[in-house]
């Protein structure tokens, strides 16, 4: 029974890949350090895959910023306006592709969220016309490495469906058209990796969706042959997650493939079918540590599973390994000193869980009761933890009534009340966040450390954020924000104040290129313990005559970004932090504020893969919204806010949140994604994204006044707002500042042109 995971977190247990891209794009790191850097991290992965006892090591996991941009660049599929850096650096242009080139100023290419994750991928753009020029993956070089050190290397591809489906493409361009140059790519790169390798992990999670077109999977079973040929005796493993097999497993178990890899973790429901159609001359893999969560496996659930594709297709058919790839996982539990040891007892890091792996080999193959008996010691001991049940939490969900989800008036008769705003034609403002300067993170690291005073604390953030005011004054914004710099993560703020949340010190996992994130911990009923951010939303609007937002995070956003409990459905998690920010928005119009803002930026995310369970998630998800969102005056604004997701598919969901202002990500798209507005008649007002902020290079006044104008296109100018893409933490102020400046100017551009 072979044991193997689909890939292991790049970042590093101290993120030492974060550290090291972002000194070599400040030029305080040469090339040759930063490849030193990563080559040590490989290493060090595949050492630990080696040491937990795993049969095979995972290459082509590893990536610099995205393993899609990684194929897009082996491909060639580089955009062509990425033309005046054809003789730059190989590095430099990846790079460029990934964050923009401020210096010749090119646009980075797109982002979006992958699958119902929170990582965000490079989207492939696919052009009729742009000529393709392949060059050597990374994955081969790794591949060769790992070999020579003595490791038993499994590369890991991205496969050429899931490729496709996720492209962008121009001008309703068929992009299947370019399924043969994309198949013969890979038939190449098979047979390359197929001389270092007896087995190669080729990933198609687009099975376990319904958005693989009916031309393309005519020919999937023709290119997967091709590939088969191409691997000669090296084996395929055919690796989908996210999902169950749906309407694709007869393309999957008749793939040809030596294995087929299934995610036990969310696709369980066509595991009697998976078993009953394997061609005898096809292993499974079984997806049963979960890659997406920091909880122990249960082993005597998975162990039924293993038994029953045991009895059916025998032992040497079955191999076991991580439901998807470890990298939506921190990297080791075994550097958390902080968590009470009946919350750490229960939970797996990535290293964790390739040693989860191995011990259930270990018990099938050789009974070991003890490894099962303390396993199983866990999950009884945690059914007795009385701290994770909250009678009044319990009792307050279930009797919520229909009204509490209902503004009290429809939309157009709040807008009538909200004129009291006095707000202009295309009103200017910001996501939220503004730049987290040095002096912000050393002030909230000082009294972390308990090196300065709560007081000295309070009057440092506050100086920050009279100066985020000022600057907003200067500016000439119509709707300010306070700057959040009290604020270290947009969930983990909200978490610290909520009972049933603890917080790991290294759980970090990365979102995007060097952006790590450090998901809080679900484990126990939510509630509010006392208001969260009255006191500063109303220092900074004693600040200013302008309309301040009040600023929170949805309970959708906070549930989707935190690893949350297993015990409890995610619906009623959800319905619990609903309250919470209920309460919240309450408090926040009794103080005055008259915007509220409550982001949803995983609403999308969330989303399962197939039509019927995303109905019944998208349901329970706004239900969520609208309890916390709908028990305020018709004269209270609602915002809302969306980002790096595609929203047209769900545009009347969306619109069901009954928000008064949705803001989205449009920039890097060029308005393309409020198509859909043209069709559907979105009933209130938006805010497209004019500018990205996931990008240092500053767009100017006429190319911001250019998006506005294509935004009007399809939203009326009087529902049509200005903002950027996305909260501005990540970004320097002088970038930040002078992209605002842009913005506001390009605002009263086209102001002057539709008067």
């Amino acid at each position: 029974m072979k044991t193997h995971i689909l890939g292991f977190p790049s970042i590093g247990k101290r993120r030492e890949l974060k550290q090291a891209l972002e000194s070599f794009w400040k030029g305080a790191l040469s090339k040759e350090e930063l490849l030193a850097t990563i080559a040590q991290l490989k290493k060090r992965h595949w050492n630990i895959q080696k040491e937990a006892g795993l049969d095979y090591v995972v290459t082509g996991d590893f990536s610099f910023y995205d393993r899609t941009l990684d194929l897009i660049f082996a491909i060639g599929a580089i955009p062509p306006r990425f033309a005046p850096l054809a003789n730059a650096d190989a590095l430099e242009r990846y790079f460029a592709m990934a964050r923009g080139d401020a210096k010749r100023n090119i646009a980075a290419m797109e982002m979006t969220k992958w699958f119902d994750t929170n990582y965000h991928y490079i989207v492939p753009e696919i052009d009729a016309n742009a000529q393709w020029t392949p060059s050597a993956h990374s994955i081969i070089e790794d591949t060769r490495l790992a070999k020579s050190l003595g490791f038993n290397p499994k590369p890991a591809l991205i496969g050429p469906f899931t490729f496709l489906a996720l492209a962008r493409t121009t001008d309703n361009f068929d992009r299947y058209l370019r399924l043969d140059s994309v198949a013969a790519f890979y038939a190449d790169l098979v047979k390359t990796l197929a001389q270092t390798s007896d087995l190669i992990q080729i990933e198609e999670p687009i099975l376990c969706s319904e958005a693989l077109s009916n031309e393309a999977a005519k020919r999937f079973g023709e290119i997967y042959a091709s590939l088969g040929a191409a691997a000669g005796k090296t084996k395929l493993a055919l690796t989908t997650y996210f999902g169950s097999l749906g309407r694709n497993l007869d393309l999957a178990v008749k793939s040809g493939c030596a294995w087929l890899h299934i995610d036990l973790l969310r696709g369980a429901a066509r595991f009697d079918d998976v078993l009953a159609s394997l061609p005898r001359e096809t292993s499974l893999s079984l997806g049963l540590v979960n890659g997406r969560n920091i909880w122990r496996t249960d082993y005597a659930k998975a162990l039924k599973l293993i038994e029953k594709a045991v009895s059916k297709l025998g032992e040497d058919r079955v191999a076991l390994g991580s439901s998807c790839s470890l990298a939506h996982s921190p990297v080791d539990l075994d550097d958390e000193s902080a968590l009470p040891k009946s919350i750490k007892d229960r939970m797996a890091f990535a290293v964790q869980k390739c040693a989860e792996i191995v011990e259930l080999k270990e018990i099938v193959a050789r009974g070991d009761k003890a490894a099962l008996a303390r396993n199983q010691a866990v999950f009884e001991n945690a059914a007795k933890d009385t701290d994770i049940y909250n009678a009044s939490v319990r009792d307050r969900a279930a009797n919520i009534t229909p009204d509490m989800l209902e503004r009290k008036s429809p939309y157009a008769k709040r807008r009538e009340a909200q004129s009291v705003l006095n707000l202009p034609l295309l009103p200017t403002t910001t996501i939220g966040s503004f730049p987290q300067t040095a002096a912000i993170r050393k002030v909230r690291l000082a009294y972390k450390k308990g090196e300065i005073s709560e007081a000295e604390y309070v009057a440092a953030i506050k100086r920050e954020t009279k100066d985020c005011v000022d600057k907003q004054e200067r500016l000439g914004l119509d709707v300010f924000a306070h700057g959040e710099s009290e604020r270290n993560d947009m969930v983990e703020y909200f978490g610290q104040q909520l009972g049933g949340f603890c917080f790991t010190q290294n759980g970090w996992v990365q979102s995007y290129g060097s952006r790590c994130v450090k998901p809080p911990v679900i484990y126990a009923d939510v509630y509010r313990k006392a208001p969260m951010t009255i006191e500063w939303i109303t220092y900074a609007q004693s600040l200013t005559q302008k309309p301040m937002k009040g600023m929170l995070t949805g309970p959708i956003t906070i549930l989707c970004w935190s690893f949350a409990r297993e015990d409890l459905e995610r619906s009623e998690v959800c319905k619990q932090i609903a309250l919470a920010i209920r309460d919240e928005v309450a408090d926040l119009e009794k103080a005055g504020v008259k915007i509220i803002q409550i982001d949803e930026a995983a609403l999308r995310e969330g989303m399962p893969l197939t039509v019927a369970e995303a109905q019944i998630y998208l349901k329970w998800a706004i239900d969520s919204f609208r309890l916390a969102s709908s028990g305020v005056k018709d004269e209270t604004q609602i915002h809302s806010h969306m980002c790096y997701s595609e929203f047209n598919s769900i545009l009347d969901w969306i619109a069901k949140m009954d928000a008064d202002v949705i803001s989205i990500e449009s920039s890097r798209s060029g308005m393309t994604l409020l198509s859909a507005f043209t069709d559907f008649n979105y009933p209130s007002e938006v805010g497209p994204g004019v500018y990205d902020i996931h990008s240092p290079r500053v767009p100017s006044t006429e190319e911001i006044a250019d998006l506005l104008r294509k935004a009007l296109r399809y939203i009326p100018k009087d529902r049509l707002w200005v903002n950027p893409d996305c909260g501005l933490k990540t970004r320097g102020w002088d970038e930040a500042y002078q992209s605002l400046e842009n913005m506001v100017a390009a605002a009263k551009l086209v102001r002057s042109e539709l008067s």
